[in-house]
């Protein structure tokens, strides 16, 4: 240590310039010390980058790195280059040749680097961070091209394995919080400034241009900066273009704790040991008020006479300033974790280091290693960090995870108690916030990532998957899996710790490939006990994870991060270590007809899909597993990945479906991969959606319809056909098409047709007539499906009363809108279903109902609503009235009776109503003004197959008393 006279500076008494010129040469003697060993830290082909990053920007020259044009600003302020930079850039470009200026007024004010280098901190991992002041007055053309040329010489030294981020600003910007900046992986954008600048002043290397005027404001007068500031320029003690200016560090205001701690959890989602340091600095500051800042202790040691660069050393003084901290809380475990943080931020491995290879930044660090009385053992396995497994790591990480936890609860603790709106924009708090809720938020299903640059490679030579029915007697029964190291003799599993034990065989596969234990070269034994896989079914799994699930090698992107979160990739499992026609076999059955649809296989329409695990990779690099093997589980599936796609309906993901079953692997990954395609495409078609429709699915004897509700997906599961055509008819809000997946329905076909016919504001009629009965399907203006079926006499018999009747609902709704309200008019349209030449096709009939003549009297009900009571119907039949308060019970008889006396042959052909009227409050909760006509038509078969089968009991009785 080199001891000098401390500076006393008496702003009271009196400034001697030869003082204030004394105290900036003493910074500058350490600024060179420390400009030296960032030099000498850097390999031998970038130091060239540091050595002429001044030249670079003092000059507008073409042969020197990221030059763009000659109207970029240029000129660094009082800088003058030598001849070691000089010849530095000759050796760079041949062609160089220093030209004069001339006397002109620089555009950059100074230059300086700041955080770890020059530091007991410096990593070969750590980058270079920049900052070039420009003139307050540059205009925006001026520092645009200043931003492309920094971007430029970026490049270059990124060309020479160097990582540099020049940062380009104005001091008075900077002095008055107007920086243009954001949240990246680089930049803490608004979340700090006087922490920022409490960092620059004690670790920036002034690489050239005008000096701070921190530098000659004293630690202990750091409250009056302003004033004495402005003593210096006024009684001209400095000339104003020599000195910079970025302001005081005074008391960091407690809001800024709470964004400056935000973002250093933030960056300890990939970096932690040197965020860790700075999370407790930034707490160890909150709580202990009194011990001062960094910066100002720093400079106080300067004006005392310390140039010691080791006893100046920023991170050396941080670290003591948390071991006193830290002792006097009584919190050893976590001062451990602060020591073994700074061993590993430095990068340097103590245990292989020869003496000749010394530094200064070994002899600092092996100082402090004695110091904590840490053994060789212990600096071993810290240095062998490539050497360190899963287990290790996941201790190490557990502890991370708990500091940073600790850190977030502080801060939120720091933001309620103090009230504390955080000094950072809500659109960067947001941002971080859904980083931290990526990287650490748990939730069902979520791979955690458990190396996050901990070690440099968690590869495993051999590992082995054991299911747990290989487990020995004593161990707990299951279908679970287990994870295995290095187990040469499976009957070792019993001595061998297990790496990670999972419910499913798929979400071991995805934790081992995600934290790249499992790699192309491991070696791999199976221990498959009663589950149906073996090593091929294993192996397909593994190369279909490692050629459709990349493992993302960089955090997501500020871009990603700003928007909701949606899926980048699936990956679909089928029936993992599960034989499908197990069940089948045990009962003796075998395939029985031509059916090889896999979801209704054979005459017993099996569904050979009995479990799927979904894998699925989203935009903010989650990875997730999910399995479903209880229920219907294949629609379960399909409706969690439509809710996934609708945060972002344009972007689909790539979905791949996997199947290794040795018989059937190829149907069912083929079948399966077009359902989702179909299903994604036909709600989300056009890229928008989700779109209102119904999507009906057939699964074994059972369907399935999928529908949105208020944005999410939802299904309803069905029994039969008949249980299907009720929930079709049921009444819509709006018009809901009904779309049939194209296997569903093969044996009804004529169904399936009618459904995919469906169109929008029309009322539709189909039939399909056979030699005794004919089939009718109406689908009314909302989409809703209403189905009979009726003894055939003739086309005219079957059609003109339902025609007649559709017309009257028609008819009489119109007349209930404005006359101007044309558009209402529903247009009623009538088609056959017919098979030609091994082909269902629909062929248009009838234009009119008058084209449909039909002799017969008109039958009318009226229904009554009272209270919520079911609906009771008055019936007219010609000029008669049928009232249901005269006729009670015998209603429909009575009615059925007068119908039957007034037929000539006194025949029992079926009764037909030609018109109906439903009370608007069908619904005792809700007046409904205009009801479907699937409505009426749902009445009106309920009232004729009652008045038919009044009318059939009455016959009887009649032949009975003949």
């Amino acid at each position: 240590m080199s001891l000098a006279n401390a500076i006393q500076l008496d702003f009271d008494d009196g400034i001697d310039r030869k003082t204030l010129k004394r105290l900036c040469e003493r910074f500058l003697r350490i600024n060179a010390a420390r400009r030296l060993r960032a030099r000498e830290a850097l390999a031998s082909r970038q130091q060239v980058v540091l050595d002429l990053l001044p030249l670079i920007f003092h000059l507008n020259h073409p042969s020197l790195p990221g030059y763009l044009d000659q109207h970029c600003p240029f000129g660094l302020a009082h800088y003058a280059p030598g001849d070691d930079e000089l010849a530095a850039a000759q050796r760079l470009a041949r062609t160089f040749r220093m030209r004069s200026a001339g006397r002109r007024r620089p555009d950059i004010q100074a230059l300086f680097v700041m955080g770890s280098p020059g530091t007991l901190g410096h990593s070969v991992a750590s980058d270079l961070d920049v900052w070039l002041c420009h003139r307050p007055d540059l205009d925006a053309a001026g520092i645009r091209s200043l931003e492309q040329k920094a971007e430029a010489v970026s490049r270059w030294a990124d060309s020479l394995g160097l990582e540099l981020h020049v940062f380009v600003f104005a001091a008075e910007d900077f002095r008055q919080g107007r920086q243009r900046v954001e949240v990246n992986g680089e930049n803490c954008g608004s979340a700090q400034h006087y922490l920022l600048l409490d960092e620059f002043y004690r670790t920036g290397i002034h690489l050239g241009g005008c000096y701070p005027l921190w530098w000659l404001i004293p630690a202990e007068r750091e409250a009056d900066y302003d004033r004495l500031a402005d003593q210096l320029r006024d009684f001209r003690f400095i000339r104003a273009d020599q000195y910079i200016d970025f302001g005081a560090v005074p008391e960091v205001p407690e809001a800024e704790f709470l964004g400056a701690g935000v973002w250093q959890l933030y960056k300890g989602i990939d970096s932690p040991w040197k965020s860790l340091l700075k999370l407790l600095l930034i707490e160890c500051y909150a709580r202990d008020r009194d011990g001062g800042l960094l910066s100002l202790a720093f400079k106080a040691q300067v004006y005392a006479g310390t140039t010691d660069p080791d006893a100046l050393d920023p991170y050396l003084m941080l670290y003591q300033r948390l071991d006193r901290w830290l002792i006097g809380l009584e919190a050893p475990e976590r001062l451990r974790l602060v020591r073994q943080s700074l061993y590993l931020k430095t990068g340097v491995p103590l245990s292989r280091l020869e003496q000749r290879s010394a530094t200064w930044q070994s002899a600092l660090l092996q100082t402090l290693v004695e110091q904590w009385g840490w053994d060789r053992k212990q600096v071993r396995n810290l240095d062998d960090r490539q050497l360190w497994r899963a287990g290790d790591v996941q201790v190490l990480r557990r502890q991370i995870v708990s500091e940073l936890t600790h850190s977030y609860r502080f801060l939120s603790r720091l933001a309620r108690t103090h009230a504390v709106k955080a000094a950072i924009r809500p659109q960067d708090m947001g941002l971080l916030g859904r980083k931290l809720y990526a990287a650490f938020q748990r939730k069902a299903g979520k791979v955690e990532l458990i190396n996050p640059n901990l070690a440099p490679s968690l590869a495993e030579e051999n590992l082995s998957f054991h299911h747990q029915s290989t487990q020995v007697e004593g161990r707990a029964p299951g279908q679970g899996w287990l994870l295995y190291r290095d187990l040469e003799n499976p009957l070792d599993a019993v001595w061998q710790p297990v790496i990670r034990r999972a419910s499913s065989l798929v979400e071991l596969l995805v934790w081992s490939h995600c934290n790249g234990l499992l790699t192309r070269a491991t070696r791999l034994n199976l221990r498959a006990g009663d589950s149906a896989l073996d090593l091929g079914g294993l192996r397909g799994m593994i190369e279909d994870l490692q050629a459709n699930l990349p493992v993302p090698d960089a955090p997501a992107t500020r871009e990603a991060l700003l928007q909701d979160s949606r899926p980048l990739s699936i990956l679909l499992f089928v029936n993992v270590a599960v034989d499908p026609q197990a069940p089948l076999t045990e009962r003796g059955l075998h395939k029985l007809s031509g059916r090889h649809d896999s979801l209704g296989f054979s005459g017993g329409r099996e569904n050979l899909v009995l479990t799927l695990d979904q894998v699925m990779l989203n935009s903010w690099h989650e990875v997730s597993v999910h399995r479903y093997e209880v229920g219907d589980t294949l629609i379960q599936c399909l409706k969690n990945i439509l809710a996934a796609r609708v945060a972002a309906p344009g972007q689909p993901p790539q979905l791949t479906v996997c199947c290794h079953d040795a018989g059937h692997g190829p149907s069912i990954q083929r079948r399966l991969q077009t359902l989702f395609e179909d299903v994604q495409q036909t709600f989300f078609a056009g890229r928008r959606g989700p779109h209102p429709l119904r999507y009906v699915i057939e699964i074994e004897r059972r369907y399935f319809v999928l529908q949105f509700h208020n944005g999410e997906p939802g299904f309803v599961a069905l029994a039969s056909r008949a249980e299907l055509l009720s929930h079709l008819q049921r009444p819509q809000s709006a018009y809901l098409p009904i779309l049939v997946d194209r296997h569903a329905l093969e044996d009804d076909p004529a169904l399936a047709l009618v459904c995919r016919a469906s169109q929008p504001d029309n009322i539709q009629v189909f039939f399909q007539v056979g030699e005794e009965r004919a089939w009718v399907w109406v689908v009314d203006e909302h989409g809703s499906l209403s189905h009979w079926q009726q003894p055939f006499t003739s086309r005219r018999h079957l059609l003109a009363p339902v025609m007649r009747f559709l017309s009257n609902v028609s008819e009489r709704r119109q007349l209930r809108r404005a006359l101007a309200d044309a558009a209402g008019d529903l247009e009623v349209t009538c088609s056959e279903v017919l098979q030609r030449a091994g082909q269902w096709v629909l062929e248009r009939r009838f234009g009119a109902t008058d084209e449909l003549p039909l002799d017969g009297f008109e039958l009318h009900a009226v229904g009554v609503q009272e209270g919520d009571q079911p609906v009771r119907f008055d019936i007219f039949c010609e000029e008669q009235e049928f009232s249901v308060l005269e006729y009670g019970d015998q209603l429909i008889p009575a009615v059925a009776h007068y119908v039957r006396s007034r037929r000539r042959d006194g025949s029992d052909y079926p009764i037909y109503l030609t018109d109906l009227n439903l009370p608007h409050d069908l619904d005792p909760q809700m007046y409904q003004h205009d009801l479907q006509t699937s409505q009426y038509l749902e009445y009106r078969m309920a009232l004729e197959r009652d008045l038919n089968r009044a009318l059939g009991q009455g016959m009887r009785r009649a032949l009975i008393s003949r």
